[in-house]
This record gives structure tokens, sequence and C-alpha cells, in this order.
């Protein structure tokens, strides 16, 4: 019986560590791609300059389908980056969450 657990631990440790990492790399991935198309409006650490404050609890609050679709179809000033690949939006939106106060 304890043989079961521990294999079950085990096997539960690896897969939250690779969850960890592929989540982590996303976010990295989405980091680079942020720099590069919304730092100049929302600033380099998501604070705003021109564009909506990334780091407050109403953005915070929003699901990462909301958030895909508002960088994929744009909303008020912000234009739709609808070039971007799906994984690319999905990296945006991991990096958006690393944002949060």
């Amino acid at each position: 019986m304890k043989k079961i657990s521990i294999q079950v631990l085990t096997l539960v440790a690896a897969l939250a560590v690779i969850l960890t990492l592929s989540l982590s790399a996303s976010a990295q991935d989405g980091a680079a791609l942020y720099k590069a198309k919304c730092a100049m409006c929302h600033g380099p650490d998501g604070s705003k300059l021109a564009g909506h404050n990334l780091q407050t609890a109403d953005v915070q609050k929003q699901s990462d389908a909301d958030i895909s679709g508002i960088i994929s179809n744009g909303k008020g000033k912000m234009p739709a980056y609808k070039s971007l690949k799906p994984e690319d939006v999905k990296g945006l939106v991991a990096y958006i969450r690393t944002l949060k106060k």
C-alpha cells in the first residue's frame, strides 16, 4: 500500500513540475512579445503609459478568454492583433497575469 502511495505522490509531483515549467515558458515567451507589441502603450510593467493599466484588479479578474479576445480583436483605442498566433496570445495572457500587483 505504501509503495503505491509513493508512486502516486511521485507522479503527481512530476506533473506539477511539468505544468509549472510550461506555464513559466509561456509567460517568458509572452514577455518578449509584450515588450515588442504592448509596452509602448501599457508600460514596461503594465502600469500604463497611454493604454489601460494591466496591473489593476479589474484587468486581472477578467478571464483568459476575455483578455485573449481583447488582444485579438482590440477594444476602444487598442488595435486588434489578428496576426498573432493563438500560442502567442496565450503567452501574452500568461505574462499579463504576472503583472498583478
